[in-house]
């Protein structure tokens, strides 16, 4: 079945059915990624490594988000 066939026969259904239907192809697409959530808490593990160490300055709050205001 083609995914033009799977949008036709959603269309068929109602509306509160469409509803679920694109709700769980949604969350299908925001899945976390166990592989790229290990690689970024390596990397801030090492960060804050760096940081402790003085390897690293950090940047106070307020430079960040001084535009903000």
């Amino acid at each position: 079945m083609s995914s033009q066939d799977i949008l036709e026969q959603a269309l068929k259904l109602k509306p509160v059915e469409r509803f679920i239907v694109v709700e769980g192809l949604i969350r299908s697409l925001d899945e976390p990624n166990r592989s790229i959530d290990a690689i970024w808490a390596v990397e801030a593990e090492k960060r804050l490594l760096a940081f402790r160490s003085g390897k690293l300055e950090g940047i106070p709050m307020e430079e960040i988000f001084k535009d903000e205001e």
